[in-house]
C-alpha cells in the first residue's frame, strides 16, 4: 500500500504560487486560481450525479433509465442543465427576498468551502489549518442555515414544515457525528487532516505478506458505521428524507424553488453527500491512499466519495422513509447514546495502550 500523501504536504496554492511568482499578487491569484479548480473538480462531479443516481436506481428496480441523449444517455446532464436554467423564476408572492434569494446559495457554498481543507491527493490540498477537521463540520452545519432560511421566506406551509424538519433533524445528528469524529480524534490525537490521514498510513497487521494499512474503519468499525449513518441523516439521504418527504409535504423546503435556484438548491444537497463522502473517506479511509503511484491520489480519493454516494442510492432505493417522530427518537435516543459510548471506549482503550 503506497502512501499517498506525507504529513508535510505542500499545498496546492504555494505550488501555484511558487511556479507563477509575482510575490504577494502571486499568492493571491494562486488561491483563487485553485479554489477555482477544485470547486469546478467537485461540481463536475455533482453534475454527473444527474446521470448517476438514475442508473443507479434503474439498476435496483430494473428498469432501463436514460439511454437516448449521447452514450448511455450521459448527454441528459447538458439537456437537464438546459432545461432547468431556462425556466422561469417564479417568485412567491409574499416571500421574504432577501432570505429567499440567500437561502440557495447557503445551502450550495457551504458545502464547497468545506472542501478546502479536504486532502485529495496528487497534490491538490487547498489549505491544512490545525483544526480542519472542526472547521469542516463547522462549514456543513451551516447549510442548516440555508434550510431554515428557504422554508420559512417561501411562504408556504409546506416549506415551513420541510425548515424546521431539517434543522430538528440536523441537531440531532450532526452532535453524533461529530462526537464519532473526535473518537478518530483521540486516535490521531490531531484535528489537523493532513496528519489524520498521515497516522493511517502506517501497517495495521500483515497477512501473508500483504499489509492491511490502520485505517480507521478497519480499527474502529463499530464507529465507522455509526458515523456513516449519522452522515445518512445529516445530508438528508433515504430513510432520513423527512425534509423533503415529496408524499407529505411536497418537496419540503424546496417546494417554491424553480430555475437557476432550484439548480441550486438540488445540487447543494448532492455537494453536500460528497464533502460527507470526502470527511468518511479522509478520517476513516485513509484519505487517498491506495495501491499505485502517488499521482494516483485523487483518483482513489474519487473512487471512495462516489463509493459512498452509491450506498446512499442504494438505501435510497431499498429501505422506506422514517416518520418524522422515529428520526428524532433514533437520532436522540439511539445513536447519541452510542456514540458517547464509543468515545469513551476509545479514550480507554487509547489510554490503556498509552
Amino acid at each position: 500500500m503506497a502512501v499517498l500523501l506525507q504529513s508535510s504536504t505542500v499545498l496546492l496554492p504555494d505550488r501555484i504560487a511558487d511556479f507563477i511568482g509575482l510575490g504577494v499578487a502571486g499568492e493571491f491569484i494562486a488561491a483563487f486560481l485553485a479554489a477555482f479548480l477544485v470547486s469546478n473538480l467537485i461540481l463536475a462531479n455533482a453534475g454527473l450525479v444527474v446521470w448517476a443516481k438514475r442508473k443507479v436506481t434503474a439498476a435496483f428496480t430494473d428498469r432501463i433509465a436514460v439511454n437516448r441523449l449521447g452514450p448511455a444517455g450521459l448527454f441528459i446532464i447538458i439537456a437537464d442543465a438546459i432545461r432547468l436554467l431556462s425556466k422561469e423564476l417564479v417568485i412567491p408572492e409574499n416571500a421574504d427576498r432577501p432570505a429567499y434569494d440567500l437561502a440557495p446559495i447557503i445551502i450550495a457554498g457551504s458545502a464547497l468551502v468545506g472542501f478546502a481543507v479536504i486532502p485529495m491527493g496528487s497534490g491538490i490540498h487547498l489549505a491544512d489549518p490545525e483544526v480542519g477537521l472542526a472547521y469542516a463540520f463547522a462549514v456543513s452545519g451551516i447549510a442548516s442555515l440555508g434550510l431554515v432560511m428557504a422554508g420559512y421566506a417561501s411562504a408556504n406551509k409546506y416549506s415551513l414544515i420541510g425548515g424546521l424538519r431539517a434543522v430538528a433533524q440536523n441537531i440531532a445528528y450532526e452532535i453524533p457525528l461529530v462526537i464519532t469524529g473526535m473518537s478518530v480524534v483521540i486516535f490521531a490525537g490531531t484535528l489537523q487532516m493532513s496528519e489524520i490521514v498521515a497516522a493511517q498510513a502506517e501497517p495495521l497487521i500483515s497477512l501473508a505478506g500483504v499489509e492491511i494499512p490502520r485505517w480507521y474503519a478497519l480499527v474502529n468499525p463499530f464507529a465507522f458505521i455509526l458515523f456513516l449513518v449519522a452522515n445518512f441523516a445529516e445530508v438528508g439521504r433515504n430513510p432520513f428524507d423527512t425534509p423533503e418527504a415529496p408524499t407529505e409535504i411536497v418537496a419540503g423546503y424546496q417546494t417554491e424553488y424553480s430555475s437557476v435556484y432550484f439548480v441550486l438548491v438540488y445540487m447543494g444537497e448532492f455537494i453536500h453527500i460528497f464533502l460527507g463522502g470526502a470527511i468518511i473517506a479522509t478520517i476513516f479511509l485513509g484519505g487517498p491512499a491506495g495501491p499505485g503511484p502517488a499521482a494516483l491520489g485523487i483518483v482513489w480519493f474519487l473512487v471512495k466519495i462516489w463509493a459512498v454516494f452509491f450506498l446512499t442510492q442504494w438505501l435510497r432505493s431499498a429501505v422506506p422513509r422514517v416518520r418524522i417522530d422515529q428520526l428524532i427518537e433514533i437520532g436522540w435516543k439511539g445513536l447519541l447514546v452510542l456514540a458517547f459510548a464509543n468515545l469513551v471506549l476509545t479514550a480507554v482503550i487509547v489510554g490503556l495502550i498509552a
